[in-house]
């Protein structure tokens, strides 16, 4: 075996011992999931202990990858299933995207910085990530022609909730997303079978401001 392939395997089932099983993440697939895919390829100009550190990654253009606590909390809080269609806001490496890709059906991930969806994109082929879908596109729109989404987790904080991406959750489906400005909250957002919003604090986080590409250029542009 490569002994940095052992290394990286290793380092996961540390990073799932330490920093998530006994935080409190406890449902099984996502466990298994952040064990699974390699995080250290999204994050390849670092090294593999900085790849499973307990924290965030920067990846250029001003943005990160989150810290693999905060990935999985939030993927435990969309409750991913077999049979789901999901929205991942802000691809950023593309890392967010893999682990919600061995968990539900499709996988649709909207980065505004295009050089980032680029390179997320190729990583994800790459990897063998075939079940995901990406798209150069300003978050606050969502993915329309998408749409409806069973879940949807956003990468990036909006002083609001965006009225798309709630338009385009599917009744019965969970949105996670951080809200705020200097302080900020991770926001669950569900909506009931019969259309009705509810929204659910789970707690302080710090992540990048979102950006609308709206504001710069007006265009948007997609590619399978």
């Amino acid at each position: 075996m490569d002994p940095s392939f052992e290394d990286a395997f290793f380092r996961r089932q540390d990073m799932v011992a330490h920093q998530l099983r006994a935080r409190g993440i406890r449902d099984e697939r996502v466990l298994q999931a952040m064990a699974d895919v390699p995080r250290h390829e999204f994050v390849s100009s670092v090294d593999l202990e900085m790849a499973y550190g307990d924290h965030p990654v920067a990846i250029g253009h001003q943005q990160t990858i989150s810290q693999p606590y905060i990935v999985a909390l939030m993927t435990e809080l969309v409750r991913p299933q077999p049979g789901m269609r999901v929205l991942d806001v802000g691809t950023g490496s593309g890392y967010q995207a893999a682990v919600l890709a061995e968990l539900v059906d499709e996988v649709f991930t909207v980065e505004i910085v295009p050089e980032l969806a680029i390179a997320a994109q190729k990583r994800l082929v790459r990897l063998g990530y075939r079940n995901v879908s990406c798209r150069i596109s300003d978050a606050f729109d969502g993915w329309a022609e998408a749409a409806p989404f069973d879940g949807m987790i956003a990468a990036a904080a909006p002083t609001e909730i965006p009225d798309a991406l709630i338009e385009q959750l599917a009744p019965g489906g969970r949105l996670v997303i951080p809200v705020g400005t200097t302080s900020q909250r991770l926001v669950v957002v569900e909506k009931s079978a019969s259309g009705t919003v509810t929204q659910t604090d789970a707690g302080a986080v710090a992540f990048v401001r979102m950006s609308g590409q709206s504001e710069q250029s007006g265009g948007l542009s997609a590619f399978d």
